[in-house]
């Protein structure tokens, strides 16, 4: 990831326009912010997964996510399966390990990509 072009500012994240996203259970809120250049942007999501929320796809897209509330399990495609709580963070680059998550209780996220 580059940072470049990307003059330093805040975000309220309260005032950010919320897109729903309908999960094979359960559905994502996410409030979402891009940054820099077209040809390199880095967008920077406040996520919000509903009690029971399943994602309906297999994810290849590199992240680094912050669990801010609640519990996020993701699956990986070898069958792994990682536990986030409150505090604690992954990373996985693109196309590096297909993962898939569901939220049973819910769950807060933060998340650059």
């Amino acid at each position: 990831m580059r940072m470049s072009e990307i003059p330093f500012g805040t975000t309220d994240w309260s005032s950010v326009e919320p897109e729903h996203f309908p999960g094979e259970q359960g559905q994502a809120i996410w409030r979402t912010r891009r940054f820099g250049p077209a040809d390199n942007q880095i967008r920077v999501r406040m996520v919000e997964y509903s009690p029971g929320y399943v994602s309906d796809h297999w994810c290849e897209k590199g992240h680094i996510l912050l669990c801010l509330e609640g519990e996020l399990e993701t699956t990986l495609a070898d069958g792994r399966v990682m536990w986030l709580r409150a505090g604690m963070s992954y990373q996985v680059a693109d196309k590096a390990e297909p993962h898939r998550s569901r939220s049973p209780n819910g769950a807060r996220l933060f998340i650059v990509d």
